[in-house]
């Protein structure tokens, strides 16, 4: 990708005049894109299955739970409660301001910028789009530049799905990111880490705008018992599922680390050890039903961690390394 200086003013001042021109503020213009994104995910099921499968090797049963599935169920949503968000709600005011009456009008901001995430390159991006437009907003979607089969995807299927006017896709990596962080928005969408989210919401603060920050964090399993057969079936299924099910672990609701007590720490290392080889079998390399690694340089990061002295001898099951495979 490209990361010379590009110059957004043109794009950004044809968003601001379709917002200016009250287009988007109408139910039948919001409608219509959502009704847009709805056909976008429904025709090209396949070709984001291909690209999710290309960027991170997810099967296309977890693609459409994670991904695919909750668009159309958010869509969906947005479409039956359109009309009721955007009907003014009666205020009740107290005695003393009688006889005068208010109700509370919901407004679109104007102009959103919206970064997304490579971990679910369709979702991330799709989902904030549709709140954004249900809002009746104009919006920049920058794609992951991690993800570029999903990123390519979005940037060829929305401007034939969508009001070019009012949305556009900007592809690159941290130096495009970085210039349109100097432009004024109206609000600013990020999914991502704390580090790039401090960075997103400086950026955001010299024009005072309102940022959401959608941050990855820790996630623990608390393990509270372990004395029955179902308790310890319940617990070691849903740590893995929670663990391995969700983009390899490479998300922030991924679990991080099992707090259990000491007396059924043995117990669930044995159990985990055979749910592992009853899900991925004798070599793991070898199954589909797992997302991979991100890219090289996120591997050698995790690869780095593996290799430490304290870490290494911790290791109760697996550890072995496939570069080639990851």
């Amino acid at each position: 990708m490209d990361e010379r200086r590009v110059d957004f003013e043109r794009e950004l001042e044809d968003l601001r005049e379709t917002f200016n021109s009250g287009e988007t503020r109408s139910r039948k213009w919001r409608k219509t894109q959502l009704k847009g994104i709805l056909m976008l995910v429904k025709e090209n099921e396949k070709e984001i299955f291909d690209a999710l499968y290309q960027d991170l090797g997810k099967h296309q049963a977890e693609a459409f739970r994670d991904e695919v599935g909750i668009l159309l169920k958010s869509t969906n949503y947005a479409l039956a409660h359109l009309k009721k968000w955007m009907t003014p709600k009666k205020i009740q005011l107290p005695y003393v301001a009688f006889p005068t009456t208010a109700e509370m009008v919901s407004e679109p901001l104007g102009v959103v910028l919206i970064f997304s995430s490579w971990n679910f390159p369709i979702g991330l991006c799709l989902e904030p789009m549709i709140g954004a437009i249900a809002s009746g907003n104009t919006l920049v979607l920058k794609t992951s530049e991690l993800a570029p089969a999903s990123s390519s995807l979005l940037a060829n299927l929305i401007p034939m799905y969508l009001d070019n006017k009012a949305i556009k896709v900007i592809e690159g990596g941290v130096s495009i990111a970085e210039q349109l962080l100097e432009k004024k928005w109206d609000k600013i969408f990020f999914t991502g880490s704390p580090r790039v989210g401090r960075l997103v919401m400086a950026a955001a603060a010299k024009h005072l705008t309102p940022v959401i920050l959608e941050l990855g964090g820790k996630c623990p399993a608390v393990v509270d018992s372990l004395e029955t057969a179902m308790d310890r079936k319940i617990a070691v299924k849903r740590i893995l599922g929670g663990k391995f099910g969700c983009c390899c672990g490479q998300a922030c609701i991924g679990i991080d680390y099992i707090l259990v007590e000491k007396k059924f720490a043995p117990i669930l290392v044995d159990c985990l050890k055979a749910r592992i080889k009853k899900m991925f079998g004798e070599n793991p390399r070898e199954t589909n039903s797992i997302a991979r690694i991100i890219n090289k340089q996120h591997f050698l990061r995790l690869k780095s961690l593996l290799n430490e002295d304290e870490v290494k001898a911790s290791i109760v099951y697996g550890g072995s390394i496939d570069e080639d495979n990851r």
